[in-house]
C-alpha cells in the first residue's frame, strides 16, 4: 500500500512541474475551487456541470485541483471520492473513469494522494514499448439447451460474463471502434465486443436478460429473410431490444446467402445487382422499422468477403464489416475485415480465456 502511494505521488510530481510553468505562462491562476457544505464545488467547474439525472447516485467530486494544462490536470481526492464522480465533473461521463484508473495504475480512489487525470487522449492507439492493444470481437449465434455446437448453454453464457465483470474486463459497443480504428480515442485496456449473428428467438429469451443483468452491450446482426419466421425474433423483440440501449441491432444482409460466390445461371450484371439488394434492402428496413435507428455495420454471412463485397458495402453506407476470422483488432485493423472469435457451445470457461485477446507483441504480423 505504502509503495503505490509514493508511486502515485511520484506519477504527479513528474508532470507537476511542467503544469506550473504553463500556468505561469498563461497568467494568475483561478483560487482553488472550494467546497460547498453539501460536498459540490461553490465556483464553476472546470468541465461543464453535468446534468441532475446524469450524476444521480453518484457523490460529488470534493477535492482540489493542484494544477492543469490542456492535456491532463492533477487532483487532490478527498474522503468520499469515487472514480466515476471525478470522471464525470472533468471527463463529462462518469463511465471514461477507466481513463483515471488507467492513467494512475489505481482501481480506486485514495484521500490525500493525487490523481491525473487526463483531458486528452494519453494513448489512443493502445501501443505500448513492447506490445500493441487489441479489441476481441465474441461472436456468438443461438442460445438454450442443445448438443449443437452453435448453441451456447444460458449457464455458460452466464459464466463466461461473470469472468468479464470479474477480471476487470471492459464490454464496449462496436460502434464505439471507428474512432480507435482511426487512432482518435483509446479504448479501455481489457475491451471487448459481444455480438450475435442471425437472430434467433433464443438471444431475446437467454442472452438479453443476461447481458440487462450484467449491464454488458451487444450487437446482433439480422437477416431480414428470417425476421418473423419459424424460431426467430419478431419485430417487437427487436424493437425491444433495440429501444433499450443493450442492444445495438445491425446488418447481417437480406437472406444470408454467401457474397463471394455466384448463383448458378448469375451473369456478372445480376450478381451485382442482388449484391446491392443484400446491402441495401435491409439497412432501409431495420431504420424503417427501428425508429430511425442507424445501420452501419454489417457482418457477412459466413464471414466471407472479398473486394467487390467490400466495395459493395461502402458504396451502400457501411462503416465496419464483421469476418469470422479469429484474433484481436488493433488500431491499424481495416474496418471493413474486422476479426471476430467463434465461441462455440462446448467451450469451457479456460477455453472462454484462451479467445480474449486484448494484446499482441510488437513483432507479430
Amino acid at each position: 500500500m505504502m509503495h503505490r502511494r509514493q508511486d502515485r505521488w511520484l506519477r504527479c510530481l513528474t508532470w507537476l512541474p511542467g503544469l506550473l510553468l504553463a500556468a505561469c505562462a498563461a497568467g494568475p491562476a483561478p483560487a482553488p475551487e472550494s467546497v460547498s457544505a453539501s460536498g459540490a464545488p461553490a465556483t464553476a467547474p472546470l468541465a461543464a456541470q453535468p446534468s441532475t439525472a446524469a450524476t444521480e447516485g453518484l457523490t460529488h467530486a470534493r477535492g482540489q485541483v493542484l494544477g492543469r494544462n490542456d492535456r491532463l490536470l492533477i487532483y487532490l481526492p478527498q474522503p468520499g471520492d469515487k472514480l466515476g464522480a471525478i470522471a464525470e465533473r472533468f471527463l463529462g461521463q462518469a463511465r471514461r473513469e477507466w481513463m483515471i484508473s488507467e492513467a494512475n495504475g489505481a482501481a480506486a480512489v485514495e484521500p490525500g494522494v493525487p490523481l491525473v487525470v487526463p483531458l486528452q487522449p494519453l494513448n489512443p492507439t493502445g501501443i505500448t514499448t513492447d506490445r500493441v492493444q487489441t479489441i476481441p470481437i465474441l461472436c456468438y449465434h443461438r442460445f438454450g439447451m442443445s448438443n449443437s455446437k452453435m448453441v451456447v448453454s444460458p449457464a455458460r453464457f452466464a459464466a463466461q460474463l461473470e469472468w468479464l465483470a470479474r477480471d476487470g474486463y471492459r464490454v464496449v459497443r462496436l460502434d464505439e471502434l471507428p474512432d480507435f480504428l482511426a487512432g482518435r480515442k483509446p479504448l479501455p485496456q481489457k475491451s471487448v465486443v459481444i455480438t450475435i449473428d442471425d437472430g434467433y428467438e433464443s438471444v431475446h429469451r437467454f442472452a438479453y436478460p443476461l447481458l440487462r443483468q450484467y449491464g454488458f452491450p451487444a450487437t446482433l446482426f439480422v437477416y431480414t429473410d428470417f425476421i418473423g419466421a419459424g424460431d426467430a425474433l419478431r419485430w417487437s423483440q427487436l424493437q425491444e431490444m433495440s429501444s433499450s440501449g443493450i442492444v445495438d441491432i445491425q446488418s447481417h444482409t437480406k437472406s444470408h446467402r454467401n457474397l463471394i460466390e455466384r448463383g448458378r445461371g448469375e451473369s456478372e450484371d445480376r450478381y451485382r445487382t442482388n449484391l446491392t439488394a443484400e446491402m441495401q434492402v435491409p439497412k432501409d428496413l431495420l431504420q424503417r422499422r427501428l425508429d430511425g435507428h442507424q445501420i452501419k455495420a454489417i457482418a457477412y454471412p459466413y464471414g466471407d468477403a472479398n473486394a467487390v463485397v467490400v466495395d459493395s458495402a461502402v458504396k451502400n453506407g457501411f462503416e465496419l464489416g464483421a469476418t469470422v476470422v479469429p484474433g484481436g483488432n488493433p488500431f491499424y485493423a481495416q474496418p471493413m475485415l474486422l476479426r471476430r472469435t467463434m465461441i462455440f457451445g462446448d467451450l469451457d470457461i479456460e477455453g472462454f480465456k484462451s479467445k480474449l485477446l486484448v494484446s499482441r507483441p510488437l513483432q507479430a504480423p
